[in-house]
């Protein structure tokens, strides 16, 4: 008997339980990812009374897997324009969120005994939301469209860099006992650092790739080459000493710019689901339920802590940003719980030997009780609000309501505030690139110019210096050019008001200090020089860069390639649906957005017009286009008339929106349920004295109606006759081929 691996066996316990356990769920009407958890809970090694799982380890693997893919999918949908786009918002409830539950998580340690490092990581593990735990469950409850979610997912993105920062910070106290300010700017440095570095390097690269190789590619060799390329920033980020998860998030991103993004997000779909499944299983079979009974005060302790804290804390974070009262809640009530940071955190603090044991399974504990509240809790948000509203003093609401609205005013900026902005922006950018240049001078160019002329450190010197500054000339022209930084607000200014021209000639004489910087830099390091020399021969290159600069602008090409892939998703959107992109422009701030909803073959409405259907008066959305193939109906009129697969698209709340799709869906499944699930088939026969038709003709017969069924052809004495006349007579011997269901066919053949 061949030896079946115990990867495979523990494989087919998970995904068999986790079907039987979430069809379960699935008819109860809750969330999926608390089937998960419980079909961990009973194939994991505390709960004997099922098969359990033979070997933890493997199954930990795919479970790293499933977060990996999880983020991975998390970036196609939400690029970093979006993050731009709620930034302040998610900057603000991020900051205030982390600070409030560092302290509170703290404070409740030291109150429950734990020693200081303990009650400092216990704060730490309760900053963190679980990115995991709120996507899966926005899908199971149909949210992802609505626009609370944009905000939630925006914190959490802030939240996971923030975890990063945290993790250096929390692994050099525990090592030194005190805090270390250096090292956590340094890490912010880091941090920023490769972000834009890999944006910008995989913005430029990625989707020239795409649109070269886009006739070579089908289904199965984008989602090859979409997960390497996942995989591969996962072993990068890695490798440069940040998460894995943090990896598979930035590809995705970067591939969320693509106009290749909405297909990869379709084709990776069924992958992410299975590792996600198992990701969320393994987190089942972490909980010990002899741990909860054991230390069943400080788990419920936490949990409420937890659950109570984060949702009001976050509630207020997104209330202070300038969002409503509703949104606020909706988006504090998403991040009520801890997840998978927390476990990495835990996991951080114990290989340190600054954790105690019993810590580690407390917070499995409560991040899986808070994992079973958020759905609940997510769904409570929206009846909670009502009530908040109907107990709240009117002056109370009144100054709520205008202090979002304020909040959201749009404030022109002035145009040294714009100028400002636009030069921060793209020092940072080329400072970024720039230091980039130069550690692949120091790490990789040098190292092999070495290697190819061993033995002559001058000459080597000599032709890295060369080879840096020659990779750095297209962004140091860029640097010190006013033609690539905002000469318009630039010459408004100096011609607006003569002191303005002191400050302006500061700003450029910072882009001379920053490019001579780097020009230095390089000169430094191959020769050892003194600094005055140093700088004279640096001022001297920029001079002959400037110079020569009409001969040798490079840059401005470049710009215009990258720009054009940072927005070439938005331009075919734009191009697409100039409704739907303009509408978003204007309305992206208010609680109010669009919503395609397909119609279904079965659907009730498929052939009636607008004027009937009555949409705004029964739901209060109103129908802005039909998209009927490559066609587009805009601001249709009530004459017109939906069909099936056309795209409807909607305009309203989110709870508008909500109670139309929920309708169309209810329709359409019972018309389904009114279907037929038999399927056509093709049969034949031949006629003998059984036959009930034998002698008549097809007319005659009126089989074709009485049985449903299609006569298509007739084989008689070596003749075949393709598609019958009427007129055709059943003779005997005659083999009939016929089109129609099973059991319609028994029927015509024996005349019943």
């Amino acid at each position: 008997m061949s030896h079946l691996p115990t990867l495979i066996t523990d494989l087919a316990l998970i995904l068999v339980s986790a079907g039987i356990i979430t069809l379960l769920f699935k008819w109860l009407k809750q969330p999926l990812v608390l089937g998960y958890i419980v079909a961990g809970l009973l194939a994991g090694p505390y709960v004997q009374v099922f098969p359990t799982v033979g070997d933890i380890e493997n199954i930990n693997i795919w479970a790293e897997i499933g977060v990996v893919f999880l983020l991975f999918a998390l970036g196609l949908e939400f690029s970093f324009k979006k993050l731009v786009n709620v930034g302040a918002t998610a900057f603000i409830t991020a900051t205030t969120e982390v600070i409030t539950m560092l302290i509170i998580g703290y404070l409740v340690g030291h109150m429950m005994g734990w020693s200081t490092m303990n009650s400092i990581f216990l704060g730490g593990m309760l900053s963190m939301s679980s990115t995991t735990i709120i996507i899966k469950a926005f899908d199971d409850l149909g949210l992802r469209s609505q626009r609370f979610t944009g905000i939630v997912f925006g914190t959490l993105v802030v939240e996971d860099l923030v975890a990063i920062l945290m993790m250096v910070l929390l692994s050099t106290m525990a090592v030194s006992q005190q805090f270390a300010g250096e090292e956590l700017i340094m890490s912010v440095l880091k941090v920023i650092f490769f972000l834009v570095l890999w944006f910008l390097i995989g913005i430029f690269i990625i989707p020239l790739i795409l649109k070269k190789v886009k006739r070579l590619m089908n289904d199965e060799t984008l989602l090859i080459i979409a997960l390497g390329l996942c995989l591969g920033m996962v072993v990068l980020a890695t490798e440069t000493g940040f998460s894995a998860a943090l990896g598979a998030f930035i590809m995705g991103s970067i591939l969320a710019e693509t106009v290749e993004a909405e297909h990869i997000e379709h084709i990776i779909k069924p992958v992410k689901d299975l590792f996600g499944a198992i990701f969320f299983v393994s987190v089942g079979m972490l909980v010990n339920p002899a741990i909860l009974v054991e230390y069943a005060w400080p788990v419920a302790i936490i949990t409420l802590v937890t659950i109570i804290g984060k949702a009001f804390f976050s509630t207020f974070g997104v209330l202070l940003s300038g969002q409503t009262l509703k949104t606020s809640i909706k988006s504090g009530f998403s991040l009520a719980q801890i997840g998978e940071f927390a476990f990495i955190i835990a996991s951080l603090g114990v290989s340190l030997k600054v954790l105690d044991d019993f810590v580690y399974p407390i917070i499995v504990a409560v991040s899986v009780i808070t994992t079973f509240t958020t759905p609940y809790f997510i769904r409570l948000a929206n009846p909670f609000a009502d009530w908040l509203y109907k107990v709240l003093p009117d002056r109370t609401c009144n100054f709520l309501d205008r202090y979002s609205s304020g909040a959201k005013t749009i404030n022109h900026e002035s145009d040294w505030k714009r100028l400002l902005k636009s030069f921060l922006g793209r020092v940072s950018i080329y400072s970024v690139l720039l230091t980039a240049i130069f550690l692949l001078s120091t790490h990789a160019i040098h190292p092999f110019i070495i290697e190819q002329f061993p033995d002559t450190p001058v000459l080597d010197n000599l032709i890295t210096t060369f080879v840096t500054v020659l990779l750095m000339i297209p962004f140091l022209i860029a640097l010190i050019s006013n033609k690539n930084n905002s000469p318009e607000l630039f010459l408004s200014l100096w011609n607006d008001n003569k002191y303005n021209r002191g400050r302006l000639v500061a700003l450029v004489l910072c882009r001379v200090f920053l490019a001579t910087f780097f020009v230095s830099l390089v000169l430094i390091r191959y020769f050892h020089i003194q600094y005055g020399i140093v700088i004279i021969i640096a001022l001297a290159i920029l001079a002959l860069i400037a110079l020569f600069r009409r001969d040798l602008n490079q840059y401005t090409k470049l710009e215009k390639r990258f720009m054009i892939n940072l927005n070439q998703r938005e331009e075919a959107a734009r191009r697409r649906n100039p409704l739907r992109s303009s509408f978003h422009r204007d309305l992206s701030d208010k609680d109010i957005h669009l919503s395609a909803i397909t119609v279904s073959p079965n659907s009730s409405y498929a052939g009636l017009p607008l004027s009937e259907l009555a949409f705004r008066k029964r739901y209060g959305v109103s129908v802005v286009e039909i998209i009927r193939g490559d066609h587009r109906i805009n601001i249709p009129h009530g004459a017109e008339r939906i069909y099936p697969q056309d795209r409807v698209v909607v305009v309203g709340t989110d709870e508008q929106i909500q109670l139309f799709s929920t309708d169309m869906e209810r329709i359409q499944a019972e018309n389904h349920e009114d279907m037929t699930t038999e399927e056509v088939s093709l049969q034949s026969f031949t006629v003998d004295d059984h036959f009930a038709f034998r002698g008549q003709t097809f007319a005659e017969s009126n089989v074709g109606n009485r049985y449903n069924c299609l006569i298509v052809g007739i084989e008689r004495d070596d003749n075949s006759i393709m598609n019958p006349a009427k007129d055709t007579v059943f003779k005997d011997g005659d083999l009939v081929w016929v089109v129609g269901e099973k059991e319609n066919i028994k029927k015509m053949i024996s005349g019943s």
